[in-house]
């Protein structure tokens, strides 16, 4: 059994420098990246049938279909991601949505793009303690 942390981001520059940041806790985390929000529940599917734990939620708000605080705050009813901590990184999301995503997401960090890679770092080395 693994931790795993899910990263939800549809812009393929923004999902290569997020797997580059995060490179380092692979060895002790199962890192899976998805590219749209039926990509994440796929994921996340996966991630139970292996046996494995979601730990954290690395969510962009603005995706295709849906945003990221809609994916938040639904992840919140499924048992699979129910207890997983919830990362914001996004540079669009809007005062409105920021406080639905803490209010109904259970919202645990909110990171700006663009991100210092030692911040991002700090916040996921945090939530993976927390959790």
């Amino acid at each position: 059994m693994k931790l795993a942390v899910l990263v939800l981001e549809d812009e393929p520059p923004v999902r290569t420098a997020l797997a580059r940041d995060l490179a380092e806790f692979a060895g002790a985390v199962r890192i899976e990246i998805a590219e749209s929000v039926d990509d994440a529940w796929e994921v996340i599917g996966e991630i139970a049938t292996d046996g494995d734990i979601l730990a954290l939620i690395l969510s962009d708000h603005r995706l295709p279909g849906t945003t990221g605080v809609d994916f938040l705050v639904s992840s919140t009813q499924d048992q699979r991601t129910a207890s997983a901590r919830r990362v914001l990184v996004t540079g669009q999301a809007g005062h409105q949505d920021t406080i639905r995503a803490i209010n109904q997401g259970r919202l645990h960090h909110y990171i700006a793009k663009p991100w210092e890679t030692d911040d991002l770092k700090n916040v996921v080395r945090d939530q993976l303690t927390t959790f």
